[in-house]
């Protein structure tokens, strides 16, 4: 009989063979030794990119930062105990925003569990319903050789989401000491398939009956671009959250104001993905009480409110007669937001505020052609609501809408090309771990950090009216007395702060070119003058729409 050690290597060997040939191009190992078996076999493949980080949560971020990129699933490997519970916050953002990721645990055996083990925490189930499958197969025996392919082939597929929506698949594998060993031959691979990114055609929603009428489609997170491209060939007017690319700029600030409203009010609504974070426009689907249909071809469709009157599935078909909209509709929401964002482009000198640095940003990315990552809380809303329309990529953690790992998931987007990052400063020393690692040569990341000292979006909700001043900033305002140049410094990044708005722009344009990470914080005002800033531009689109 083989010895158990070169069993287990056969085993880790023949998973890895079977999702390289399914098309698996990255994973991410975090150091630990009841691992070795999984992270030996996929540092052998040469056509396997590894990207090793020490602190679990940092390194699940940066996975899904992967996966956001390649649109494939990437795998994650660590050791047992709290490393594997430690990847728990971003397996619920892959659930939730429906990023393939194979979540792979190394376990203690089972005679190691209930006998003070160290390192050994009940792995099993540890992420519940948050993963499409999950695996125990106890410690490789060599008899159970035929299923080992299977089973890599069942990961593969569900968290791909070839019967289902992609999401994370958990793989629970035990492994005994020696962990060391050589693998043996493989087992015959089940068929030549290489690649499982099955090209399928589109399916296309049928009998919607929308000719002639005014179509608003509201698109959020996991729309394509290319659904969005043909929505907005058949005229239906786009607004989208701050990832959909090419939807029309401005849609908040617009239906804030109830004489515009009236004005572009749809008869149809269409809905795809997820959920813009403007709740005004949210409001404003209550209001009209129109029809509302979620097309489900592009995923699930996110409906908090109870508007969605009619599901179908499909997507939006551009050949179709009886779906295009009506064209003046199209061209009205069109020229209002073109003569709003000329209008707002003569509001700023080269003073920073929130609004300005998310505009400048997205200027860049959209010249640079570079995918852009944005931080939860307010930069997520300004790029949103205040930006020119975005023409390039735009990734957000927008599943759970928390800030964890953010810098982590910019840094995953970015390696092996170029990104830029939008996050505030409290988002970018929550996840301070994530500068640990280096990016590699090959990476040029920029990280503008809006700070604004301390947890902004708080000023816009009812606890800074209504709690007293100091345990508002003690339990709200959280700021923190951190030079964050000198902490990117510090992690032997580069760093630098500005406080123009032409001067943001030249730092980012520089450092574009430049190989690594590096950190532009971006010095502003406080955060009740934030407040009053947005309140300021508010109250400016309608005095703009009264001279119109």
């Amino acid at each position: 009989m083989p010895a158990t050690n070169s069993v287990q290597s056969t085993f880790a060997a023949t998973l890895v063979d079977e999702w390289a040939r399914h098309g698996l191009t990255d994973v991410v190992i975090c150091p630990g030794s009841r691992s070795t078996p999984l992270a030996l076999a996929m540092a052998r493949r040469s056509e396997i990119r590894l990207h090793v980080r020490i602190d679990e949560r940092s390194a699940a971020f940066f996975a899904i930062g992967r996966a956001l990129v390649t649109r494939r699933p990437v795998a994650i490997v660590v050791t047992s105990g709290t490393a594997a519970a430690e990847l728990h916050a971003a397996v619920a953002e892959a659930d939730l925003a429906n990023v393939a990721l194979l979540v792979l645990t190394a376990d203690r055996p089972p005679e190691l569990h209930g006998v003070g083990a160290p390192q050994t925490i009940d792995q099993q189930h540890l992420y519940g319903s948050m993963v499409r499958l999950y695996e125990e197969p106890g410690v490789a025996r060599s008899e159970a050789s035929a299923s080992w392919r299977p089973l890599a082939q069942r990961l593969w597929r569900a968290a791909s989401g070839v019967s289902s929506v992609p999401g994370p698949v958990h793989l629970n594998a035990a492994f005994v000491e020696p962990l060391l060993g050589e693998p043996a031959e493989l087992p015959v691979a089940l068929d030549d398939r290489v690649d499982d990114q099955e090209t399928r055609a589109p399916l296309f929603a049928q009998g919607l009956g929308l000719a002639g009428q005014r179509v608003l489609a509201v698109v959020g997170s996991g729309t394509p671009v290319q659904v969005i491209d043909d929505a907005r060939s058949l005229n239906w007017v786009v607004l989208g959250d701050a990832t959909a690319r090419g939807s029309l700029a401005y849609a908040d600030p617009l239906l804030r104001h109830e004489d515009i409203c009236a004005i572009l009010e749809p008869d149809v609504v269409v809905r795809l993905g997820g959920i813009p974070a403007s709740k005004f426009l949210a409001q404003r689907l209550v209001e009209w009480g129109r029809p509302v249909i979620a097309l489900q071809g592009a995923g699930p469709v996110a409906d908090p409110d109870a508007v969605v009157t009619r599901r179908v599935q499909g997507l939006p078909n551009r050949d179709d007669a009886a779906q295009f909209g009506d064209a003046n509709y199209f061209t009205l929401w069109h020229q209002i937001s073109a003569g709003l964002d000329k209008h707002l482009s003569t509001l700023w000198g080269e003073q920073l505020d929130e609004v300005r640095v998310a505009r400048v940003v997205v200027d860049a990315a959209n010249d640079h052609e570079v995918p852009l990552v944005v931080g939860s809380s307010m930069p997520v809303r300004d790029v949103e609501w205040w930006s020119s329309s975005r023409s390039t990529q735009v990734y957000s953690n927008r599943g759970a809408n928390g800030i964890d790992g953010v810098v982590s998931t910019v840094l995953g987007v970015a390696s092996g090309s170029r990104a830029i990052g939008l996050v505030g400063d409290v988002t970018m020393l929550h996840d301070v771990s994530a500068l640990v690692d280096t990016v590699g040569n090959d990476t040029s990341c920029v990280l503008v950090v809006s700070d604004n000292r301390g947890g902004g979006i708080f000023s816009f909700l009812a606890q800074a009216r209504d709690v007293e001043t100091e345990k508002f900033e003690l339990l709200y305002g959280t700021a923190r007395p951190h030079d964050l140049t000198a902490v990117a410094s510090a992690f032997g990044h580069f760093a630098m702060r500005v406080t123009t708005a032409s001067a943001l722009r030249h730092a980012i344009d520089e450092r574009l070119a430049q190989p690594g990470l590096s950190v532009v914080v971006a010095e502003l005002p406080s955060r009740d003058d934030n407040v009053r800033r947005h309140e300021e531009l508010n109250s400016a689109v309608g005095n703009w729409w009264t001279l119109q």
